[in-house]
């Protein structure tokens, strides 16, 4: 999709009823689907926000970005997600925490950022997040600039997004998860799973 296609969408993406957990749950692990939103209040789950963000590339095709965590001592070691984190002491609300955390991570300023809407909740039962995902764009390429938490940057076509061709499904095995088979996108050759791949899922009906 090119660019102007892209943001001749933004109306339609500002306007259009969101797809909810009926969209997130496409993609989403069979641990996942156990907890009710009851369950998830009960838990009384820390906060964070993300940014999912397109931009023209260097052929005026649209991509949105996604990152390789790096490896550490945690749940989400070396996992693909979108440029995000946990609320601070110093944002204001949680759009402020997807921006000062993109910048942080990957070094994109929140005035080059315009934010076209806030989607659905997603809740991430391993580490008892509750995340909110927000829509930006920038209207030119950005000067990525990747911190230590961040070890690959993934510029992703949204015409592979929109391919149910890069939807499968991959056994995986975690810390808390032994050999489970769960849906997944592939695109740019990684697997894209969990909660970033159920907001993706959100995101690919509101294209649609």
């Amino acid at each position: 999709m090119i660019f102007s296609d892209f943001k001749n969408k933004i109306e339609d993406l500002q306007n259009k009823p969101l797809g909810g957990l009926a969209s997130q749950l496409k993609l989403a692990p069979k641990l996942r689907t156990q907890f009710s939103q009851k369950l998830i209040e009960s838990k009384n789950p820390k906060k964070a926000a993300i940014l999912a963000l397109f931009y023209p590339d260097d052929d005026n095709n649209t991509r949105f970005l996604l990152t390789l965590r790096a490896s550490y001592k945690g749940k989400h070691s070396a996992q693909v997600s979108f440029p995000g984190g946990k609320i601070a002491e110093k944002d204001s609300n949680l759009k402020e925490t997807a921006l000062r955390e993109t910048f942080e991570e990957v070094g994109v300023f929140s005035d080059d950022i315009k934010i076209i809407r806030k989607i659905s909740d997603s809740y991430i039962p391993p580490s008892n997040f509750l995340v909110t995902p927000f829509i930006g764009l920038t209207h030119q390429k950005p000067s990525f600039k990747k911190n230590y938490e961040v070890d690959t940057l993934i510029e992703v076509l949204i015409s592979d997004l929109l391919n149910d061709r890069n939807l499968t499904s991959k056994e995986m095995e975690t810390s808390y998860m032994k050999k489970v088979a769960v849906p997944c996108f592939k695109l740019n050759d990684y697997i894209v799973w969990g909660a970033t791949a159920m907001m993706l899922s959100e995101i690919k009906d509101l294209l649609k």
